[in-house]
């Protein structure tokens, strides 16, 4: 075992949310908004820099802290730089393999991982590892981000899955609900290899799996950050039905309405609510820091279920006006996020002092 210090994984993090405000930026000028450089340069790259280089390099350093071993932070370094040199609108191929080499280390990672402690929710972990790696090749070999979509869609949904499956085992899931579980995840496979429609009802699935197991359901009764936490969770998986029932009825047709529904209702409502339920727990393993939790909380993840509404009102009524404006709400919602994080951190180490 190789301990990192703490204070090199600040730079790490640094590179990952580095390429989440770039990232909402270049997102915010396909919506028409004025954004200043170099967001403004890289509206093509509004996928990739959210995908792997924001959930990428975090989740790769969230393993690799796990893992305890030296080389697990060579995933979180070649997926946070790769969307740097993509930021710095350096060679684009280059960008691309040092995404795909931190996606390979995440894979390396996981297998490792499974191969010590065989259980589904390791073997889950470890496709979505190989899902993010699939999309990175894709694209690196010539395909559109469009097309390599629902790859990464697959990383981020297999990796929560997998993370919450491991978590219901304090409920003492059936031995049926696991083969339920193991099936979804083939069909879904199959979905984001052959059929985006079914992909898209077995998110529809995952949802029903989701609320029936998950150990959210019984945590909301109780009270504090257990509780937001349970909260961040359920809304989310709202927001993963919600997508699952556009892709299955319409499909993903770049540059439709109905794909910046179901792609926002999955990138932001699901996994960003993953996000805020989960940092007062990760951020504080990650860095050794405090991050006590406070009601105030509650505010940035009210915002971004709003926003979502707004958005996805503006794509149902085909109105830009209303669609743009739920996006600026997005953003409004990642910064107080953001905010609300720093800020906790700081009570965190005045409490200590």
């Amino acid at each position: 075992m190789v301990e990192v210090r703490p204070p090199w994984r600040v730079p790490l993090l640094i590179l990952g949310f580095a390429s989440l405000i770039i990232g909402v930026g270049a997102g915010l000028l396909r919506l028409g908004w004025a954004v200043p450089r170099p967001a403004s340069e890289l509206a093509v790259f509004h996928g990739p820099l959210m995908v792997s280089g924001f959930f990428g390099t975090l989740i790769s350093l969230e393993r690799a802290v796990a893992l305890g071993r030296l080389w697990g932070y060579l995933g979180p370094l070649a997926a946070g730089v790769g969307a740097l040199v993509i930021i710095m609108s350096g060679p684009a191929a280059a960008g691309q393999a040092l995404l795909a080499l931190g996606s390979a280390v995440l894979l390396v990672g996981s297998a490792w991982v499974f191969l010590r402690q065989r259980a589904l929710f390791t073997f889950t972990l470890a496709s979505g590892a190989a899902s993010w790696l699939v999309g990175n090749l894709l694209w690196l070999y010539g395909f559109s981000v469009f097309e390599v979509v629902p790859w990464w869609a697959g990383f981020l949904v297999l990796t929560i899955s997998g993370e919450r499956l491991e978590l219901s085992r304090f409920l003492r899931v059936s031995a049926k609900a696991q083969r339920v579980f193991g099936v979804i995840m083939v069909i879904m496979t199959f979905g984001m290899i052959f059929q985006v429609q079914v992909f898209g009802a077995t998110l529809v699935a995952l949802t029903v799996w989701l609320f029936r197991q998950d150990i959210a359901r019984r945590t909301v009764k109780e009270k504090g950050l257990t509780r937001f936490i349970a909260v961040c969770l359920l809304s989310g998986y709202v927001w993963l039905a919600v997508s699952g029932l556009v892709m299955l009825v319409a499909g993903l047709e770049p540059g439709t309405l109905a794909y910046d529904a179901a792609v926002h209702s999955l990138m932001l409502g699901f996994v960003f609510s993953m996000v805020f339920g989960h940092a007062p727990v990760i951020l504080p393993s990650v860095l050794r820091v405090p991050l006590p939790y406070h009601p105030v909380s509650y505010v940035p993840l009210i915002l971004l279920h709003f926003s979502l509404i707004v958005r996805l009102a503006g794509d149902a009524l085909a109105d830009q006006g209303v669609r743009s404006m739920g996006g600026m709400l997005n953003a409004i919602a990642l910064a107080a996020f953001i905010l609300n994080t720093i800020a906790a951190v700081i009570r965190g180490q005045l409490k200590k002092s």
